[in-house]
């Protein structure tokens, strides 16, 4: 583990290259591991203050934050023809020239897929060579460990099949589908029985099919895709609904309901959060929720 703290200006120079609104880049940190809650200040110091925080943790590795949060902007450049044109590539350029200075500058050196690491030390490709079995990476060692990775990490799994090399053909993430369907492919290595669209008890006269189920550790997964404006002001709705259905079947005792909202059209998502989280009993049943409002 690399944990010693990073320079200011490091920190400086990631805060300035990394663009987008505060709900966007607090989804970004969050989901590189950097640990919260995000510090209560202006833009123009919120993301800087928040690494410089993070990287004096003695239990934060900091250069694989470091790296999780720059790889997107690092390995993937933007398309003249989505832009303004040239102007905004060459733009582009000058600032990832300078944060690779400002890293060589500190003893630092980026490589491609999110690899930082100091001056000296072999790169990542030299590191297989040589790699023994205590190098690798540890399985999670609990259920809940492992699908908060798989699904705080999908926004940053769709990112490269999104945008992906010239002449490849690019995915689209525009139903519901195809976040179950990458969702499901990330589960299948770790977890060996998946109930997939298994019928829900009825509620209200009506029954509905979940998307996920893990019998071996009772627990449902359901996926939604934010479509519009209209659709978010539902969500909450869907999802109260959701769990009175799911808290009636047998082999259900915890729900983790995962919300992608590419557009960011959720105006209160630390709302939903709060409001549907935690355990929810009545004579029907018992259900433990977790809910997970993911940004593009």
């Amino acid at each position: 583990m690399h944990s010693f703290p990073l320079p200011i200006a490091v920190c400086a120079v990631v805060g300035e290259v990394l663009t987008g609104s505060h709900a966007a880049l607090e989804a970004l940190f969050e989901t590189a591991g950097v640990p919260g809650p995000p510090p209560d200040l202006p833009h123009h110091s919120k993301w800087k203050t928040w690494l410089k925080r993070a990287s004096n943790d003695p239990n934060v590795d900091s250069l694989r934050i470091l790296g999780n949060l720059i790889e997107e902007f690092m390995d993937l450049p933007p398309k003249a023809d989505s832009f303004a044109g040239e102007e905004v590539l060459e733009r582009y350029r000058a600032q990832r020239a300078r944060l690779v200075a400002v890293l060589e500058e500190n003893g630092l050196r980026y490589y491609r897929g999110g690899r930082v690491l100091p001056n000296g030390v072999p790169p990542p490709h030299e590191q297989a060579i040589c790699a023994t079995p205590r190098n690798e990476p540890q399985k999670p060692t609990a259920i809940e460990e492992l699908l908060q990775v798989i699904i705080r990490g999908l926004p940053r799994a769709i990112h490269p099949l999104a945008h992906r090399r010239k002449d490849a053909r690019s995915l689209s993430f525009d139903r519901e589908y195809d976040i179950q369907d990458l969702l499901h492919s990330h589960l299948r290595p770790w977890i060996a029985d998946i109930r997939a669209e298994e019928f829900t008890p009825s509620y209200a006269g009506s029954s509905t099919r979940m998307d996920f189920l893990l019998p071996t550790h009772k627990l449902v997964i359901e996926t939604k895709l934010v479509r519009d404006q209209a659709h978010a002001s539902r969500i909450g709705n869907e999802l109260i609904i959701d769990i009175e259905h799911y808290r009636r079947h047998p082999e259900c005792d915890r729900l983790w309901c995962v919300v992608y909202d590419p557009d960011l059209l959720i105006t209160n998502p630390s709302g939903i959060v709060s409001d549907l989280e935690g355990r929810r009993s009545t004579p029907d049943g018992t259900i433990s929720v977790r809910v997970f409002v993911l940004s593009g």
